[in-house]
């Protein structure tokens, strides 16, 4: 019996205080509603159904690139109600799994533990036991365990509120089953809602059971409606990707702060990662690298043996073998660093190729640069390759080594085993083998008096 899956995404979110909807806020690398979503794949493929409401334009604008089939729920009376907007897609003899937008830390092997309880005899059942229950429909059971039904807190009697195993909503039921529960629902309650929970006392009064299953955590089933919530699984998100890294041989100084914000690709042994350092995007890192504290490092590649010192910012670059960057220094997209390159501190490269055993140590901006192998780059130094309308391109040979306060007008290229002298301004080709700068010529002025004050 093939899955399909529908997930509900139509809520507001009042209480998040946003002009967005709630499912476009984000934990992790991804939107709550994509993380429901990248779960959904695993057991439905393509068979998704996303029913949305609340800010469907900036919804489907966001995210309409997703493999779905997008339903609108043009008047919000409930779960019930917004799975009827999927009735005409739902096939006799398939299992449907409804999921929430704003339930994002749900596990695959949860979902296919509530998928087996569910059969043609059988609905599934994702319940938890909470020891504050306040909020949250309570499982009604018999007195041979049973369950009977779900009752809302607001539709509950004092003692079912005592009732700590709640109905987290996510439910597994054949697809002819759940379409005959729907024509059925009624809005006689507190709220005046359809409620999917009525589809559990539905299936029992027809006959059929209702069979339980529980997550390993109850973080795997809580909703976000607030912005304490949103942190709250944020952090027990980034809890689980820590526990994993540790796992997986990653030394880290403090597992309650490191921030994984994308995929980790890769990532090899003996890397050790000190505090509030934030990866994001695709990354890789090779064997025996070292991370130091407070860095922010998004879509790079990372070599073996490298060393990365404090507060660097490094995006969309590739670092070969043995390289040291930092502190301090800034890696902007489309940087690339050959095997034993230097990076030092206050050091900001763009858009550049730099190949092995160059250094560029100290207070130094390069951009859009071509850098060959064992130059030494000096401090201060700076491409000028923007004329406030278009980029150019500097280019340095190998074995060139450049004074400190030396500013390359782009277009310029310094020929291979030339010395620029300090504080010189280039401004064209700089010859093989010889030494180039461009001073004024300093004096002295007799009888001068510095400036003073007026009383």
């Amino acid at each position: 019996m093939k899955t399909k899956c529908i997930i509900l995404a139509a809520g507001q979110g009042t209480r998040m205080k946003s002009a967005k909807p709630k499912v476009l806020h984000h934990i992790g690398a991804y939107s709550l509603l994509e993380h429901v979503y990248r779960l959904a794949q695993q057991v439905a493929g393509d068979d998704i159904t996303i029913i949305y409401g609340h800010g469907g334009e900036r919804l489907i604008n966001d995210l309409g690139h997703l493999k779905a089939k997008w339903v609108e729920q043009k008047e919000r009376l409930g779960t019930g109600h917004a799975v009827m907007q999927a009735s005409d897609i739902i096939e006799d003899d398939s299992k449907v799994l409804i999921l929430y937008g704003d339930v994002p830390l749900l596990q695959v092997d949860t979902v296919k533990g509530l998928l087996d309880v569910c059969d043609e005899n059988s609905a599934g059942l994702l319940t938890v036991c909470l020891d504050n229950p306040f909020g949250y429909g309570r499982i009604l059971r018999n007195s041979e365990g049973k369950v009977q039904r779900s009752v809302e807190e607001k539709d509950a009697t004092d003692e079912e509120r005592n009732i700590q195993e709640v109905n987290t909503g996510i439910l597994a039921v054949c697809g002819e089953q759940l379409k005959k529960c729907l024509s059925r629902l009624s809005n006689s309650n507190a709220q005046n809602e359809y409620y999917l929970t009525d589809v559990i006392g539905l299936t029992v009064s027809d006959g059929l059971s209702v069979n339980t299953f529980n997550p390993m955590s109850e973080d795997e089933v809580l909703g976000v409606n607030s912005r304490s919530q949103l942190a709250h699984l944020e952090r027990a998100l980034q809890t689980n990707i820590a526990g994993s890294l540790m796992e997986r041989g990653v030394t880290l100084r403090d597992p309650d702060r490191i921030d994984v914000r994308g995929e980790l690709l890769h990532i090899g042994q003996d890397v050790e990662i000190d505090i509030n350092v934030v990866l994001s995007g695709n990354i890789e890192i090779g064997d025996n690298v070292r991370i130091g504290a407070n860095c922010s490092i998004k879509d790079t590649r990372i070599g073996d043996n490298v060393e990365i010192l404090p507060n660097s910012v490094i995006e969309d670059s590739l670092i070969g073998d043995s390289c040291r960057i930092g502190p301090f220094a800034r890696l902007r997209p489309e940087t690339a660093l050959a095997d034993h390159v230097h990076v030092g501190n206050f050091v900001e490269i763009k858009k550049s190729d730099i190949a092995d055993q160059t250094k560029i140590s100290h207070l130094s901006y390069i951009g859009d640069s071509t850098v060959g192998s064992r130059v030494n780059v000096g401090a201060g130094t700076i491409t000028c390759n923007y004329d406030g309308a278009n980029k150019f391109q500097t280019t340095i040979e190998d074995d060139v080594f450049i004074g400190s306060d030396t500013q390359l007008i782009a277009p310029v290229t310094i020929k291979k085993n030339s010395t620029i002298g300090a504080g010189s301004t280039i401004t064209r080709t700089a010859p093989e083998n010889k030494l180039t700068l461009s001073r004024s010529k300093q004096f002295s002025i007799n009888g001068w008096q510095r400036p003073v004050k007026r009383k």
